[in-house]
């Protein structure tokens, strides 16, 4: 598996992303993110990136709107649950680089959280 990140246990993984440079954590993060909504649904992948991330509703909608998604599409399904749309999950990923001081390290965490929804081709 080499220079890829990958690994066979999230731990391995943990310490092979914290010597990938930024721009292949952020292209992975922003993958998985579009991926998981192709599986799980927009609310799971929301759900799983603000808790991964550590992020309130209000420092998600933030971290989003900072990253270029549109302030007007956040919105909630009809169980109330927070929603973006998901082509614009991307946008996850340079707003929470921008809005937090460590934002890599909470993209490493929500890439460890996934772990397991990795596919290995």
């Amino acid at each position: 598996m080499g220079a890829s990140g990958l690994s066979a246990d999230p731990e391995e993984y943990r310490r092979r992303l914290t010597d990938q440079a930024d721009v292949q954590l952020d292209a992975w993060a922003a993958e998985l993110m579009r991926d998981l909504a192709k599986r799980r649904g927009i609310v799971s992948v929301v759900r799983a990136f603000r808790s991964a991330a550590s992020l309130s509703e209000a420092e998600f909608e933030h971290v989003f709107a900072s990253g270029g998604g549109a302030p007007a599409t956040i919105g909630h399904d009809g169980d109330g649950n927070l929603i973006v749309p998901t082509i614009s999950l991307h946008a996850l990923v340079p707003g929470l680089r921008s809005r937090t001081e460590n934002g890599r390290e909470r993209l490493i965490d929500f890439l460890v959280a996934n772990f397991d929804e990795l596919v290995y081709v």
